[in-house]
């Protein structure tokens, strides 16, 4: 057990709770610092640990498929926050999709009631004067970190900090759909239970909310370059942009869906997934955007069941900042910099600063980090990760300094070692990659085992 000092985690987002849960379990002191609600950000709504600002989806479940591979490692290892998940998890087909509220609000008493934990609720612009008060330090600030500890980042990592720019979808009111037209289902099932409720547009009305989305007052005026937009939060108005048709093949494709008043597949479709467990609210899939919060009402309420939508959130679109990781990061999570090692304790980062992309990512990251410290502060050696895990591949990719000009990345399939041999259908070989992963996962288990990390692995 950590007794001399603590480990200091800046950012209660879900890497720094992830990693403070961890380490503390592990019997180590933490003192996790969050600047809200002293200081708040222009996404965040609340002072709770573990917020999810975008979506409350944490993307597929399915064994076969990276992110269902990544939430399989996330139960191996014992994950606090995937517990924490599953028990407030809402109804999203394959996805695994949680009631953002009440699950921060459980993450934030965890993290405030662990006697082994300490919450500070103030902005850290210091690192020398923390670092020199800590045994190890954890930089978990996400993309949104503060303009005042910005610049300590950068001189830190001893380059300019990257940055490209994300957007929230909005979320509107179960009782302001018109459910004369919008319908529940699923994509391929025809029962009447899907787990998403969908808005039909036909050929004229799709081709009229096209017009008035690229014609829509933005909140930023310039015209982004596409390096700026991380792909998988793309804004609906920037897709749309691309060409007409794109965000029929994108995220308002109709597959699968049968509009039961015509009994024929809607021109396009939007998605809409429950935000909480009661069904009291529903986030517009896909639709991240920067329109100007009066114009979201005037362009949205012109999608068919949604005339009379009362928004509970507009959506948003922020400033992303990650490091240059594949140059900065070894891949245990600790900073290697010149001027990272010239101060008093270790520095570790976790999370989307680091430059992985998505929720379970992130909450993965910080477990990574923690287990990278204890075995640091308990003088044994790094379980190295396998690149055939989900993760594993993950971190691979993003210290390998051999890459240039990087971008944040999330966990699939194509950054995961080839098979050999190669399989070339697809569905066997996303099974492969699943088979391959859970016999790496087992080994990699039985390593921390071998380290101590038993209370870890083995509940």
């Amino acid at each position: 057990m950590t007794m001399n000092g603590s480990v200091s985690i800046i950012g209660g987002g879900l890497a720094g709770s992830e990693a403070a849960l961890a380490l503390a379990s592990l019997g180590h002191k933490v003192r996790i610092h969050e600047m809200r609600p002293s200081m708040q950000t222009g996404v965040h709504h609340s002072s709770d640990l573990a917020e999810l600002v975008c979506s409350n989806s944490l993307k597929s479940t399915k064994p076969d498929s990276a992110a269902g591979m990544l939430k399989a490692e996330l139960a191996a290892l014992g994950s606090p926050l995937y517990r924490m998940a599953l028990t407030f998890r809402v109804p999203a087909g394959g996805a695994l999709a949680v009631d953002r509220q009440r699950f921060s609000a459980a993450v934030t008493e965890a993290v405030e009631e662990h006697p082994l934990i300490e919450v500070v609720r103030s902005e850290v612009t210091d690192l020398q004067a923390l670092t020199a008060d800590s045994v190890a330090l954890v930089l978990a600030t996400g993309p949104l970190t503060s303009d005042g500890l910005s610049p300590a980042v950068e001189q830190l990592c001893g380059s300019q900090s990257l940055a490209f720019y994300d957007a929230a979808a909005p979320i509107v009111m179960a009782d302001s759909l018109d459910r004369e037209k919008v319908f529940r289902q699923s994509r391929y099932e025809d029962d009447a239970e899907g787990d998403y409720l969908n808005a039909p547009f036909n050929h004229e009305e799709y081709e009229a909310f096209i017009d008035a989305l690229l014609e829509a007052r933005r909140v930023v005026v310039k015209e982004f370059e596409t390096a700026e937009l991380f792909q998988a939060c793309q804004p609906i108005e920037e897709i749309a942009r691309k060409g007409r048709d794109a965000p029929r093949f994108g995220p308002m494709k109709p597959v699968g869906l049968t509009d039961p008043r015509t009994e024929r597949r809607p021109w396009a479709a939007l998605q809409l997934r429950a935000e909480d467990a009661a069904g009291q609210s529903y986030n517009l899939v896909g639709f991240q955007t920067n329109l100007a919060f009066p114009e979201q009402e005037r362009v949205f309420r012109m999608i068919p069941g949604l005339e009379q939508a009362e928004f509970a959130r507009f959506g948003v679109m922020h400033r992303n900042t990650f490091i240059d990781a594949p140059h900065c990061l070894d891949p245990t999570g600790r900073l290697i910099t010149k001027q990272a090692q010239e101060l008093p304790c270790p520095v570790f980062v976790a999370g989307q600063l680091a430059g992985t992309e998505g929720y379970c990512e992130a909450i993965r990251s910080g477990l990574h980090c923690a287990i990278s410290v204890h075995c640091l502060l308990e003088g044994t050696a790094p379980v190295p990760l396998s690149p055939y895990t989900a993760f594993g591949a993950l971190m691979t990719h993003a210290t390998d300094p051999a890459i240039k000009g990087y971008q944040p990345m999330h966990v699939n399939f194509g950054i995961m070692p080839p098979l050999d041999p190669f399989v070339r259908n697809k569905r066997k070989r996303y099974e492969a990659y699943a088979q391959r992963g859970v016999a790496a996962l087992e080994r990699y288990r039985e390593e921390l085992r071998g380290a101590g990390l038993g209370r870890l692995t083995d509940g």
